[in-house]
């Protein structure tokens, strides 16, 4: 009977995210949590001779969130040049998830054609301790760029 050991389950500590703005590199040391996840979207049929529907995939939707210490002005400049000039600019961002402690290795992750959705362009909050807030957007594709190691 195979089960999963200790050796092979990744911190959620671990790991590095990279945005990749125009020409500039960023790496996100502000950010706290992320989130990428593709949705299938189906359409569905009926048949004759068949009491069910049944269902046909017909593309997808690709959308991810952030949350991020309120700590850097990137993500704010991002949106001021689409608000101020109508420049909206996309960006890609790399995941890596590696645990020095797991043996399955590194799995690397680039989302292509990022675009932020919405923004909290100024926050303050006497009750908190840290600030922090959630950026969502959308990307077009991604490719997995190195996957863990299967057991």
């Amino acid at each position: 009977m195979a089960y999963l050991t200790e050796n092979e389950v990744i911190s959620g500590r671990e790991g590095q995210v990279v945005a990749v703005v125009g020409s500039n590199v960023y790496e996100l040391a502000e950010v706290r949590k992320l989130e990428a996840k593709v949705t299938k979207k189906k359409t569905s049929f009926k048949v004759l001779g068949y009491r069910g529907e049944q269902n046909k995939a017909s593309g997808y939707r690709a959308e991810g969130s952030m949350t991020i210490y309120y700590s850097t002005t990137l993500w704010s400049q991002i949106m001021r040049e689409y608000t101020a000039g109508g420049r909206d600019a996309s960006f890609s961002v790399l995941i890596t998830n590696e645990d020095p402690s797991s043996s399955i290795g590194a799995q690397r992750v680039r989302l292509n054609g990022c675009n932020l959705n919405e923004l909290i362009i100024a926050k303050i909050d006497a009750d908190a301790e840290f600030l922090d807030y959630d950026v969502s957007f959308t990307f077009n594709d991604y490719d997995i760029l190195e996957s863990f190691r299967v057991g």
